[in-house]
């Protein structure tokens, strides 16, 4: 066993101490885990562009000084009373949405929204509401979506861990911990795109090229991508973005009608994937009547409102629906995805535009704020 099995442990970590400032990297200390609890020491760890949001927010659900980093994989370093899933060593994934595999939301194949654990932005553990983490001056440091993955060791709630395959490199399952499973399960498991259909994603960021490689393997033979940035066109070819829409390029019509008359009544399933109230708006305009299905994934300002047409919803017989993580149960849905890669069937690689050293977290920040990078992994060194 480990020596610091039940101790305090000192290490590492990149700690928000306020709103839109660069993180600084400082000596904290993480408590051993408590009942239900995992400790981890992480290996990887990406930036998502929750991270941006949640570091931006001055009000709450922005509290500081915290710990930000939700995408990330590891290895349990201890394991706290009532653990019996897991054990020291193994090769593990937090994952922000809880899977109990207990309630009966956990067992129902229709939901992914655990109802022992139900999601909600909290900034301690889930479970007692206190936390796991202070700096050598005894200040606590807040949690992140229940998984704060920007520092050497962490600490877990069973609910939000799974295990994974070690036979796929940390620097691309740390991948999977949210943004490409949130993309990839939005259209396996939320939407069911079948095969020969037709698909429009709004939005051509990392969730959305996502989207795109879950409609690809899905068998869509049409998925448009719509964004503003001309060049997001080449880099979404690789995910199977088969057409293109900007809406600055035309001062007449909307995307939801350049996108009605490309499909000669509308995409068979839409995704926002920007989090704007007005893009989800678009989507369920080019939906096609009759069975199309509307998708949000985009993480909207939290008082955002919709305005839909009633006769549109009534009459025309269309879905609008959300996808949290894609729709995906961690404990079971994960090992899926990796398999997939480790078979060469699902893209991680092309993902990962940069990868760094841990001490550089700033940068990965300013690549992401400047849309230069699409996933940055970040090694830590323990």
């Amino acid at each position: 066993m480990s020596i610091t099995v039940g101790k305090p442990i000192h290490c590492k970590a990149a700690v928000a101490r306020e709103a839109g400032k660069p993180l600084v990297i400082e000596e904290v200390i993480v408590a051993p885990p408590s009942v239900h609890e995992v400790r981890i020491k992480i290996l990887c760890t990406s930036l998502c562009h929750s991270d941006l949001t949640l570091w931006n927010l001055k009000e709450p659900p922005g509290y500081f000084p915290r710990i930000l980093g939700h995408e990330a994989v590891g290895i349990v370093e201890s394991v706290g009373e009532d653990v019996k899933e897991f054990a020291e060593g193994d090769f593990v994934m937090p994952v922000f949405l809880a899977n109990c595999g207990d309630c009966g939301d956990c067992k129902h194949r229709k939901s992914n929204q655990c109802s022992t654990l139900p999601f909600k932005l909290s900034n301690l553990m889930p479970r007692d509401e206190t936390g796991r983490f202070t700096n050598t001056k005894g200040e606590t440091l807040y949690h992140t979506l229940h998984v704060s993955s920007f520092t050497q060791y962490t600490v877990v709630d069973v609910a939000h861990l799974t295990k994974v395959d070690p036979q796929i490199p940390p620097n691309r399952a740390c991948l999977l911990s949210c943004g490409v499973s949130t993309g990839v399960g939005a259209a396996w498991r939320t939407a069911q795109v079948e095969e020969g259909s037709t698909v429009a994603i709004f939005g051509l960021g990392a969730i959305g090229l996502a989207v795109a490689e879950g409609a690809r393997l899905c068998g869509a033979t049409r998925i448009i991508g719509v964004d503003v940035n001309a060049s997001k066109f080449e880099i979404g070819k690789k995910f199977g973005v088969t057409d293109f829409v900007n809406p600055m390029d035309n001062a007449t019509k909307s995307a939801s009608e350049i996108i009605n008359e490309m499909t000669d009544g509308g995409a068979d399933y839409c995704f926002e994937c920007v989090g704007m109230a007005s893009l989800v708006e678009e989507a369920f305009a080019c939906c096609r009547k009759g069975w199309g299905k509307t998708v949000v994934l985009g993480v909207d300002r939290p008082m955002s409102k919709l305005s839909l047409s009633s006769h549109d919803v009534l009459q025309n017989g269309k879905i609008l629906t959300g996808s949290l993580f894609g729709g995906l149960k961690a404990k079971s849905d994960i090992s899926t995805l990796v398999k997939w890669y480790l078979d060469k069937k699902l893209q991680l690689d092309e993902f990962v535009t940069h990868e760094m050293k841990f001490e550089d977290i700033n940068k990965a920040f300013e690549l992401l704020l400047e849309g230069k990078s699409l996933r940055c992994v970040l090694w830590m060194n323990t």
